[in-house]
């Protein structure tokens, strides 16, 4: 029935037929929420997941759904607790190092199954059978999560191709990050260094506007424009793409402009850059 939730324990029966035997991993960093999707994007998890503070995996399984953004969870596989040793010395002193063994099970879902779960408190060991219900189908992707979570605002250097992918993934920390502040961007030319500077507001502001870039490789900016049409679209693989400033969303349209002018000037893009006014 169209609307209705579908439990992950229908598409995965062992779930439900193992459930006093499973305890749920929610995980999710102390510091960084995002911390295990990025251990994941490494192909890292794993490991990072036997490594415990405490003596958290008591039970046979272990159901892994990551954290990605609120009230949703990738799936990260179930395994089996194959053994627990306690670390006697060194900075881990007094933790649990767990060996785990990846299932068969669901693992053709691995990293594409989005899991949706209303996890309004901070435990994140929990009894599977006190959950079956809880845990629903949100979707599940045709590609495997791929992608590192969005990395801070000073920190993107992105590649065009890249961020092609991550705009047509509808990839979801760079759309929730890209999409609630307004700014000043640059896009760098690696092949003659010629640099371009843009401005991000309206609807949606980073992500709508290097969306537009990602569906011909030049935005519609009349040098970029000429570029791509004297070298063929192929060449937009030599643009990177960067952020230079941020402002909240409700900064006025106005001020940002301004601030684009000041980023022109300063970094001379009119007299040697892809920048015409």
């Amino acid at each position: 029935m169209e609307g209705q939730k579908v439990e992950i324990c229908k598409i995965i029966p062992f779930l439900e037929k193992k459930a006093g035997q499973i305890k749920i991993h929610c995980a999710i960093g102390r510091v960084n929420k995002l911390e295990a999707l990025i251990q994941f994007s490494k192909k890292k998890f794993k490991e990072w997941q036997e490594d415990q503070n405490n003596k958290n995996f008591e039970r046979d399984y272990i159901l892994s759904i990551i954290y990605m953004a609120k009230n949703e969870w990738l799936f990260g596989g179930i395994y089996k607790s194959v053994n627990v040793n306690q670390v006697k010395s060194g900075k881990r002193k007094g933790k649990y190092l767990y060996e785990t063994k990846l299932l068969d099970v669901g693992k053709d879902l691995i990293g594409k199954l989005v899991v949706s779960f209303e996890k309004d408190f901070r435990a994140s060991y929990l009894l599977m059978e006190k959950y079956l219900d809880k845990l629903t189908v949100c979707e599940i992707r045709r590609q495997e999560y791929k992608f590192d979570p969005f990395p801070g605002y000073t920190n993107v250097n992105l590649q065009f191709d890249l961020l092609k992918e991550i705009i047509e993934n509808n990839e979801t920390s760079w759309e929730t990050a890209l999409s609630n502040v307004k700014g000043i961007y640059l896009i760098s030319d690696k092949v003659t260094g010629k640099l371009y500077i843009g401005s991000a507001y309206g609807n949606d502001a980073f992500w709508q506007r290097w969306a537009e870039y990602t569906k011909n490789g030049h935005g519609n900016n009349k040098l970029l424009k000429e570029t791509i049409s004297k070298n063929g679209k192929e060449y937009a693989s030599n643009f990177t793409f960067s952020i230079l400033e941020i402002f909240g969303i409700n900064t006025m349209d106005d001020e940002i402009r301004d601030k684009e002018s000041f980023w022109k000037e300063r970094l001379l893009t009119r007299k040697f850059g892809y920048n015409e006014n």
